[in-house]
């Protein structure tokens, strides 16, 4: 990829520095665009040359860079060769790049970028992915929002790369919380009510009985007997978990629809209750349980007593805990898809929990536990609807929904839309989603409403638009310009430029691959964008002469077809028309 001009290059670099390509290949790199000056296509960064080579005094890299571009000669694919500081540039020959990059853009449709020598020797893995994971029995919270589309673009990405992806959405359906649900409904619940509006009454009764246990002990009593009586497997107690949970599966599902997501697994704690006890057997047996004088038990991972290293595995009661049960679920996982990755997307306030996880799996003789790996975000901060503070990604969503028609309603160029309302949700979605991308995942940040809608600058709504806008321009001029390609016809600044970007995107798919970082994508998308805004301008289709008009729309299709196929990778679904 990158059309084969980095291979092209990388090949020229190994006859001269006899080196083999391969070894060359990720030290050439596409330069990014230049909006005051044309800029060359590739550089080789010298420096990274030097890195691997066993000479123990380093020579200045600037000589080094002039002494290669020296011997390096101009061919049918290189036009220009020249040094910058530190690297040795190289210019392709314009024709050959517009219909390379062109042809390519083209034929490999939405693998495009993925198909780069920079994944050669990528072989398909089996990666297991577990994200949103909401507390079953309660309503959506937004909280849950950042796990499940950070976990969204992560198996998506995953899954374009090759992998075989399994998507777990692993949930909070066990614990102390419901004996107090339980208790709660025997208590304050209504059927009827359970029927109409399940998670908005159970959430209700939770409220309630939470606060009538604060004051009376008899009723924290009353919910510990009945988690009891879950862990112990009683009929009764169990059939009505049961209820509370397939009613709370229905109403993620209608969520997660309009979300765009889907999961391959439902699982949740309650699946390891059984399985957890065996862990604290297998815990015990290699003589790392130790009982406390409350009664519970620990796995002291230090071995010295360091408090900061203490895991709490079991209650006094011998019910088990979250940290045991998350043990059980990753052993049983292992058996059951033998995964060559474990990826967990969760805050990063549970960042030690995941540490201890991986490193108690360690000492049980998992030696597997080094392919789980944590991916952590920051917190979201000032998430409010009009009504004001908001606690339900239903209200977010709703709210995302009304603002983007009001928008699109005031806004003159709005088309006449066959379904305005899932138009509006998809732009709004996007806003959302780029919104929560532009910075490090680990970065908290500050929600603003007002940025998230405006329709220029680096929003998601800009993007939406830049895609349905260049869509526009297909379906008005359509395919009789879409035969012959004139590449003379594309060497205007605007032109060259976007092509150049267009280059880079295998490097940027690359870069996010490495680090699971959705912010390269995004930036990568709104540059694009407004390349394509600026182009748009000057490069006029209609009046022009049919091969100019077809070259330049060969161009923006290519825009718009590698806009999707970003926006698609991050969970975002373009629209055609706004």
């Amino acid at each position: 990829m990158a059309c084969g001009f980095r291979r092209s290059i990388a090949s020229q670099l190994s006859r001269v520095l006899d080196l083999p390509p391969e070894n060359l290949i990720k030290s050439i790199s596409a330069v990014p665009i230049s909006r005051k000056e044309e800029v060359a296509d590739f550089q080789l960064s010298v420096d990274s040359l030097l890195e691997n080579s066993n000479d123990p005094v380093r020579p200045d890299i600037q000589v080094q860079a002039k002494k290669l571009a020296e011997k390096l000669k101009c061919d049918t694919v290189v036009s220009e060769i020249s040094t910058g500081p530190g690297t040795v540039n190289f210019k392709i020959n314009r024709e050959l790049l517009t219909k390379a990059v062109l042809h390519q853009v083209i034929e490999d449709g939405s693998k495009y970028g993925l198909k780069s020598e920079l994944f050669s020797g990528l072989s398909p893995r089996k990666v297991v992915v577990e994200f949103s994971s909401p507390n079953v029995a309660k309503k959506f919270h937004v909280g849950h929002l950042r796990s499940t589309i950070i976990g969204n673009f992560i198996a998506n990405l995953k899954e374009a790369l090759g992998h075989q992806v399994t998507r777990i959405n692993y949930l909070g359906d066990w614990g102390m919380q419901f004996g107090l649900l339980g208790t709660g409904f025997q208590l304050f619940g209504y059927e009827e009510k359970l029927q109409s509006n399940p998670l908005q009454h159970l959430f209700e009764v939770y409220v309630q009985v939470n606060k009538e246990a604060a004051d009376n002990k008899n009723i924290a009593k009353l919910a510990h007997e009945f988690f009891q009586r879950l862990e112990l497997g009683d009929i009764q107690a169990l059939s009505l978990w049961q209820r509370f949970r397939d009613l709370s599966i229905e109403e993620y599902i209608r969520i997660y629809q309009r979300l765009g997501i889907y999961f391959d697994e439902y699982s949740g704690e309650s699946f390891y209750r059984e399985k957890s006890q065996e862990v604290l057997k297998l815990l015990e047996s290699k003589g790392l349980l130790q009982k406390t004088i409350k009664g519970t038990a620990i796995v002291d991972l230090s071995g010295n007593g360091d408090p900061s290293s203490i895991c709490t595995v079991m209650r006094s009661d011998g019910t088990s805990l979250y940290a045991t049960r998350d043990i059980a679920a990753a052993i049983d996982r292992m058996d059951k898809y033998n995964f060559d990755t474990m990826i967990y997307v969760t805050d990063k306030g549970q960042k030690k929990h995941f540490q201890q996880v991986f490193q108690m799996l360690k000492i049980m003789g998992y030696d597997w536990a080094e392919r789980c790996q944590h991916v952590p975000f920051g917190v979201v901060q000032g998430m409010k609807t009009r009504r004001g503070d908001v606690t339900f990604l239903e209200d977010v969503l709703n709210e995302i929904r009304l603002r983007m028609l009001q928008n699109m309603a005031s806004i003159k160029t709005t088309k006449e839309l066959e379904n305005p309302q899932e138009t509006a949700e998809r732009v709004g979605l996007a806003a959302l989603i780029i919104q929560d991308f532009r910075g490090l995942l680990l970065s908290d940040y500050q929600f603003s409403w007002g940025r998230v809608f405006q329709s220029r600058g680096d929003t998601g709504v800009f993007l939406q638009y830049t895609h349905a806008r260049l869509h526009s321009l297909e379906e008005t001029f359509g395919s009789g310009y879409l035969n012959d390609l004139n590449t003379a016809c594309l060497q205007e600044p605007q032109s060259v430029s976007i092509l150049q970007h267009l280059l880079r995107f295998d490097e940027v798919l690359f870069k996010s691959s490495q680090d699971l970082q959705p912010r390269h994508i995004v930036s990568y998308l709104l540059t694009l964008s407004h390349l394509a805004a600026v182009a748009h301008k000057t490069l006029q289709i209609k009046d022009s002469p049919p091969d100019v008009a077809g070259a330049r729309l060969h161009l923006f299709k290519a825009v718009r077809s590698v806009l999707a196929n970003g926006m698609k990778l991050l969970g975002i679904i373009p629209v055609c028309r706004m």
